[in-house]
This record gives C-alpha cells, structure tokens and sequence, in this order.
C-alpha cells in the first residue's frame, strides 16, 4: 500500500502514465500530465521556500491544479489545507489564521469567488496555470515531530459555528481509505467518476478523487454542481460512478422536475451513492426510481478520513442504513453521560476508533481533548444504532436534539416525515427554547417546483406519521435552505431565524 498520497500518483505513473485521468470538457489529462504538474508545482513551492510541516492553503473548486499542488506538497512534506473558494472573505481569512500558512494559492482561473479572494490578498501570478498565490508568510512556523512527517494536510470543519478546527489528515489514513474505498465499489480504470465534490472536503479529496486514483479510474472533473452537464455525463460521456450529498439528489429531481423527466439516461452508470449527510427514505425512493437501481449509503467523517460505514455493493436496501464497518474501523454507540456501550436497537452517541482517526485538532489542545475518549475513541456528537447484524442507522446531531415535554424528538425524523408529502422537496427541523426550559419544535421547508403547500394538509399528514410531542408547532416555507458550499444545510442560521418567528 502507498506510503503517502503523492506514492498513488507514481504507482499509476508506472502502470501507464499516458493513461487518462482527469476529464474536462473538450480535453483530458493523464496521469503524466498531472505528474508534470506537480512537478512545476513542487518547483515553485520550493523556491518559495516552502518546507515540510508548513501549511500551503489553497482556495479552490475543482481543478487539475488544485489536484497537483496537493501532490507537490506531499512531496515536500508540507501540509495542503484546501478552502472551499465559495466561502466568505472573513471565513477565509479565520481559516488562514488558524493554519498559519506558509503561502496561499488561488485556483483563479476555475473559481470566480476564488479569483475576488485572490485579488483581496494582493496575489501575484503563479506559473501554474490559471493560478495565482499570497505573499509568503515570513513568520510562519513549520511543525515538527513526528507529525510533520505522518500528516498529509488540514480539513477545516465547523467553520460557521465557533472558530474553525483543523482536522490534521493523516497520509496513512488517506491511502488506507482509498484502498478501502476502492475495493468496496470493485472500481477499476474502466470507470469514470463524476468529480464535482470538492476537493477541499474530505467526501471530494478522498472518497473522489484519491480513491479514483487508486484504482486508476478517471475523474470528470467539474468545478460545481450542474444538474444539465450532469445529464449529459450520463448520457454520453461514459459516467458510471455518481457520488454526492443529499442535496445534490435533491437538486437533481428538482431539475428533472422541472424538465418534464422521470428517469435518468445513464448507459454506463452502475454505481450511485450519497453521503456527508443524513438520507431520509423519502428521497432515498425518488432517486433509486430516478436511476433504477439502489442508491448506496455511508457514514463518514473529516475526522476519520473517509466513511467508518459502507453499503455492501449491489445491496438493495430498503431502509437508510449507512451500511457496514469498513476495514480497521470501530463505532460503538454509547450513552454520552456514563461512557457505557449501548447494546444493539438502543440509540446514543457514536465512538469511533480505528486507523483512520485523526492525531487531532492543530494546535487546539482543548478542541481535541473535548472529542477523545479513554481508549482512543472519538466521541463524534452524531446519534446513532446499532442493528444486530452490524448495520448502523444516524439518527441526527446529540446538539440538535429536542427536549419536547420530556420526550426526545429527533428532527431526522421529523425531516423524514415532512419529506414524504408531494409538495416538500426537503426539510430541516430545528429546536426553540421556551421560557419554562422545554423546547418547541419549529420545521422549515422548501417546496418542490410549482407547489404550493396547504398547511391544513400538511398537519394532517403529519398527524397519521408523528406522535403529537414530535410535530411541529410551527412550519416555516423558505425559497431554499441555507447550505454551506458542501451542501450542507447550516442549522444554526435556522436556529438563529427560528427565535425570532413570531408563533
């Protein structure tokens, strides 16, 4: 197995570098072209005077370059620390600051929000091209130890709630999930996978692209989500591994919706997946009958380098399983207050442990002493069972559940049901505090092209699923959810709006 990420590129290197591996439209890039890359980049990097254990940040969306500076950097032994380019100027600037970078690049050419960032930071050309990069930091401190040399780079996770923590990535963790990762779909280089995920989160970098280039396959690489040129990859560019978050599937039907179609046209696809978010039934229905065949299901993690639980390929389910423990990884479901494990069918937090867990924060000695556990484990928030044969259900957020006239409501669950009506493309519940110390329960919700919602049906609707302490007390329609550039939807701004309805 590869010692470090930049060891995949070489691997393939020999196997056949004229080989095909990034896809975009109108040309493709082998694997020596990339390789050529990272080797500009790796000469830049050093004439800056990058070393190992710095960070190099890089605000992107997908692109060929991103893929190549995160190679170089393996090489130098530097930490790459990508930033999602769609992020806002102060969140970029508290990300820089956390990593303390060395230097910052720029995938200006691929990114205009990435380019309005490049020109705030008074950046100068590179000679990669279509790039551009900071000023060096002077002051910047290399880390040392034995880290310097296991840590391939920093995912930045909880950005928008409290200050940004740097998740240190680990270069075994990375090539073991690939390997894993790669195994479980049986890819091969016959594949293409669709790449619009981005590589600055851990579900793009790994799950995507290293786990592509694992096993040799090719990337189509997109710099975002769009609905028209996925069809079209479908269709006619051999497209047969499709990976995203839920809203991505959502987004989707939306636009088939809108177009007037019911399925999807996708001669080579064999293998379609969600994860980095929960997957309601509803939705998970609508998208199996879009494709016509099963769409696959894991839990993962920035803090575990990839999914801890997989869907067992050509498995069909009927339920939203997150599917089975991966190779070398461990989750116990455990009550948070004792530290107990849970037996199978009880819900509590998720422990996890394994090969895969991160070394910790960088340089936040409390963040990481607020998640590890005696024993190794990494107490994750997210609430959770365990079937007896093995297969693990997330039921949501231990912060986001709901105290509701003594009972525990879980807003998945509620999210579930809402999402099951005709005029609800998707949901999100969230808690508000009332002054005697119960919460009420409060559900935002964005309809489906050309719907309108009558909200006497929607409580009728919901009275034959819920219990009454579970429904909502208010249900807020909004043109769309608030989502972070990954797509997640950001609850702690419908917290924020749900204190201030007027119920």
């Amino acid at each position: 197995m590869a010692a470090r990420i930049h060891d995949l590129l070489d691997r393939s290197l020999e196997q056949g570098a004229n080989a095909p591996f990034i896809v975009l439209p109108g040309r493709s890039l082998s694997f020596a072209d990339i390789a050529r890359l990272s080797d500009q980049a790796e000469a830049e990097l050093r004439a800056l005077n990058v070393r190992a254990g710095d960070r190099v940040m890089v605000v992107a969306e997908n692109c060929p370059e991103h893929a190549a500076l995160i190679f170089a950097c393996s090489r130098i032994g530097a930490w790459s620390c990508g930033v999602n380019a769609r992020m806002a100027p102060a969140e970029i600037e508290a990300f820089d600051q956390r990593a303390d970078a060395r230097v910052i690049y720029f995938t200006a050419s691929a990114s205009r929000s990435a380019q309005a960032h490049a020109t705030r930071f008074h950046a100068m050309p590179s000679g990669l091209p279509g790039m551009a990069h900071s000023a060096v930091r002077a002051d910047s401190i290399p880390e040392t130890g034995p880290q310097q040399e296991e840590v391939a780079g920093l995912i930045f996770t909880s950005g928008t709630t409290g200050h940004p923590k740097g998740v240190m990535l680990r270069h075994d963790a990375l090539c073991h999930f690939a390997q894993q990762s790669a195994q479980s779909r049986a890819l091969s280089p016959n594949d293409r996978c669709y790449a619009f995920v981005p590589m600055t989160h851990i579900f793009g970098l790994a799950t995507v692209m290293l786990t592509a280039l694992q096993a040799r396959a090719q990337l189509v690489m997109r710099p975002q989500f769009d609905p028209a040129d996925l069809l079209d990859a479908l269709a006619h560019h051999g497209v047969s591994q499709l990976q995203g978050p839920p809203a991505l599937y959502s987004r989707l039907l939306a636009y088939l919706q809108e177009q007037g179609m019911e399925r999807i046209h996708a001669p080579a696809l064999r293998f379609v997946y969600t994860g980095a978010g929960p997957l309601d039934l509803s939705l998970k229905q609508r998208v199996e009958a879009a494709f016509g065949q099963p769409l696959h299901h894991g839990y993962g993690l920035s803090e575990y380098a990839g999914s801890v639980h997989i869907t067992r390929l050509h498995e069909w389910r009927s339920d939203t399983s997150a599917g089975y423990a991966v190779a070398e990884a461990e989750v116990q479901v455990t009550n948070p207050a004792t530290g107990q494990s849970l037996p199978a069918g009880q819900r509590g937090e998720l422990w996890i442990r394994g090969r895969g867990l991160m070394p910790g924060y960088f340089r936040d000695p409390e963040a990481t002493a607020a998640v590890m556990r005696p024993g190794g484990w990494y107490a994750s928030g997210d609430l959770g069972e365990m079937a007896l044969d093995g297969a693990l259900w997330v039921v949501g957020r231990l912060k986001e559940m709901i105290i509701r006239s003594g009972f525990n409501v879980y807003p998945a669950e509620v999210e579930a049901a809402l999402n099951t009506h005709p005029c609800i493309e998707r949901s999100a519940v969230v808690g508000r505090k009332e002054a005697d110390g119960n919460e009420q329960v409060i559900a935002f919700v964005e309809l489906r092209p050309g719907k309108q919602l009558e909200p006497t049906d929607l409580h009728a609707h919901l009275r034959e699923l819920l219990a009454p302490y579970k429904r909502p007390a208010h249900i807020e329609t909004v043109t769309s959810l608030p989502t972070n550039p990954n797509g997640k939807i950001l609850k702690r701004m419908l917290q924020e709006q749900a204190a201030t309805l007027p119920l």
